[in-house]
C-alpha cells in the first residue's frame, strides 16, 4: 500500500464505523485528508477494532513520524544544563527517549475536540488510536478519574519514544494558591517516580499546565526545575531529564534558571 492508499483506507473505515460520518465528503487535498483522519480519529470513543485497521494505521503514522525526524540526548549535547539536565525546545513527539510526558485531564483518554492543538490531542494523534485503547482499560481497572498530581504510564506506540507517561496538572482559575503549586509539584515527582519503577533511562516533561490550565510560566518553571532536582538529589537513580518548552518565553525561563 502507499501512503496515499493507506490514508483513504483509514478514513473510510473510521467513517463506516459511525453512521454520523459516513456521509461526510472525503476533503480532495492532501492535507485535507490528514486532518479529516486525524479528526475522526480524535473524536473515536475507546472500542475494539480490526487488527488490518492497526496493521495499516502503525505503517501510515510510523511513515509521516519518520518525516519529522527524530531527536536523541546525543543531538541535545548543547542544551546540556548539567550531566542529568537537557532543554529542547521543538515538537516533544519527535524525542526518541523511553518516555514523554503527555499534559492530561483526569479521564486520561486523550482530547476529544478535532484537530485541537493540545499536547494531549497531537500525542494521541501520533501515537494511533491505541493509545486510547490502553489509557480506557487502564481508567476503567482503577474505576475512578485520575487524581490531580498523579501519573499513569503507557506505551507509546507509533511515536519514536518508548512510553507516554501522563500526568494531571492543576488547573489555575483565579489566584495562584499554594496547593495548585504543591500539585504541581506532584505531577513531576509522580512522573519521576513511575520512570524508575519502570527503569526508565531518560524522561522529557512538557510545560505542565501552563496551557489552557492558567498555570503562571515563571512559576511552573521555577517549580518544574526545583522539584526534579531535589528528586535527583534524594534518589540514588540515573535518569536523563529534558524540559521540552515550546514557547520562547518559556525556553527564556529554563535557561535563566538553569544557567
Amino acid at each position: 500500500m502507499t501512503q496515499d492508499e493507506r490514508l483513504l483506507f483509514l478514513i473510510k473505515e473510521l467513517q463506516n464505523e459511525d453512521p454520523y460520518y459516513k456521509n461526510y465528503d472525503i476533503p480532495k487535498t492532501q492535507q485535507e485528508k490528514k486532518d479529516f483522519l486525524r479528526a475522526l480519529m480524535n473524536v473515536r470513543e475507546a472500542k475494539p477494532i480490526s487488527e488490518e485497521f492497526l496493521k495499516i494505521q502503525d505503517g501510515y503514522l510510523l511513515t509521516e513520524n519518520a518525516k519529522n525526524g527524530f531527536v536523541s540526548l546525543e543531538d541535545l549535547e548543547k542544551t546540556k544544563a548539567n550531566s542529568n539536565i537537557f532543554i529542547y525546545q521543538g515538537d516533544i513527539t519527535r524525542l526518541k527517549l523511553d518516555a514523554i510526558v503527555n499534559a492530561a485531564n483526569s479521564a486520561m483518554l486523550g482530547c476529544f475536540s478535532p484537530l485541537h492543538s493540545c499536547i494531549d490531542n497531537i500525542i494521541h494523534s501520533k501515537a494511533g488510536i491505541q493509545l486510547r485503547l490502553e489509557c480506557n482499560e487502564i481508567m476503567e481497572k482503577q474505576g475512578f478519574a485520575e487524581k490531580t498530581g498523579g501519573a499513569k504510564i503507557t506505551k507509546a506506540y507509533n511515536l519514536p519514544a518508548k512510553h507516554v507517561i501522563h500526568t494531571v496538572g492543576p488547573i489555575v482559575q483565579g489566584r495562584l494558591t499554594k496547593r495548585h503549586e504543591e500539585l504541581l509539584a506532584s505531577c513531576y515527582r509522580s512522573c519521576l517516580n513511575l520512570a524508575r519503577e519502570n527503569e526508565l533511562s531518560s524522561i522529557a516533561f512538557c510545560c505542565i499546565s501552563t496551557g489552557v490550565f492558567s498555570f503562571p510560566n515563571t512559576r511552573a518553571a521555577q517549580i518544574a526545575t526545583a522539584t526534579v532536582m531535589d528528586w535527583l538529589k534524594e534518589n540514588d537513580y540515573d535518569i536523563k531529564v529534558v524540559f521540552n518548552v515550546f514557547k520562547d518565553i518559556d525556553y527564556k525561563l529554563y535557561n535563566e534558571i538553569l544557567n
